[in-house]
């Protein structure tokens, strides 16, 4: 029950809306996209306590749960429903630190179970043959190799790398500021490798006609203009038929790539973190279960037992 000294939430349900907004915004520090997700979740809920006849900022426990029963049937994703009541404990959470109500009636909803996928990645043998398959002889050649080198040497998430500016790049150091998810930034270290590829494209990249708007990319198609993402999924997944690999791929398998493989040479997870720009090191642990998986099956192909 909210206090007596609390706003009432039936002074305006806009305007509530719009303080959430700020929360989520300003002192959560989401971005828009995520922003937009819990308000859709929110929406969900109101439209079904208006449909149940019940007020949301006296909701109880048991009104939660029968909105989860509602919401979700045995076809609806464990990953669905955790996307929603993670937005509705969002939501409670709001209320209660606003102080429009003392408890949290969807602290004790569970998530739903996820069965976590084990990223796709490739051995050091299949990336040696995507880089291969790099046709240098092309006005693309050299740009296409230095992408490669910066998803899978530098652990770059697609968004990230269609997006580097320029002006990000302290190439004589040898490390980019990165804008990552949340707005969030950091540092990353350029490979040599990395350095040496992203160099001759440069150079082919001094003679594109570009856009004035588009000069600080570091990345761009042949018109001028900077790369989109599909673009960089298409010259990876054409990249990897030219090389007979069969396994689905895009360009965020070689940043999977990238952390199983340092997590294989001895980095401390802590890095790897740091590297990929992951807020909480539990992201960065399932990279811990890909070297699990490996050991599992080296036992099962090589132990005696198991001839």
């Amino acid at each position: 029950m909210p206090s007596s000294t609390a706003p009432s939430l039936h002074d305006s349900m806009s305007d509530l809306r719009k303080e959430y907004h700020i929360y989520l915004k300003l002192e959560r520090g989401l971005s828009d996209n995520s922003v937009l997700a819990y308000e859709q979740d929110l929406d969900k809920l109101l439209a079904w306590c208006a449909d149940s006849g019940v007020e949301p900022e006296k909701a109880t426990y048991e009104d939660l749960q029968a909105f989860v029963y509602a919401q979700f049937t045995s076809q609806t994703k464990a990953r669905s429903q955790a996307r929603v009541l993670s937005g509705i404990h969002a939501f409670y959470r709001f209320l209660l630190y606003h102080h429009y109500r003392e408890d949290d009636p969807s602290e004790l909803i569970e998530m739903p179970r996820r069965d976590q996928r084990l990223p796709e990645v490739l051995t050091v043998e299949e990336i040696d043959r995507l880089v291969a398959a790099v046709d240098l002889s092309t006005d693309e050649g050299h740009r296409n190799r230095a992408i490669l080198e910066m998803l899978y040497g530098s652990g770059l998430r697609v968004s990230e790398l269609v997006n580097l500016r320029l002006s990000d790049m302290y190439r004589q150091e040898g490390y980019m500021l990165i804008h990552g998810k949340g707005s969030k930034e950091r540092l990353v270290p350029i490979s040599p490798e990395a350095e040496k590829w992203f160099t001759y494209w440069m150079q082919d990249r001094s003679h594109l006609d570009i856009a004035p708007d588009q000069t600080d990319y570091a990345f761009l198609n042949r018109r001028g203009h900077q790369l989109t993402r599909v673009m960089i999924f298409t010259i990876i997944r054409r990249l990897a038929d030219k090389a007979g690999i069969k396994k689905t791929i895009s360009p965020h398998t070689l940043r999977h790539s990238f952390a199983t493989h340092l997590l294989h040479n001895g980095a401390d997870l802590r890095i790897i973190q740091q590297l990929l720009g992951h807020e909480s090191v539990t992201t960065t642990e399932i990279y811990t279960h890909v070297d699990i998986q490996d050991l599992r099956e080296a036992i099962l192909k090589y132990h005696p037992a198991n001839q």
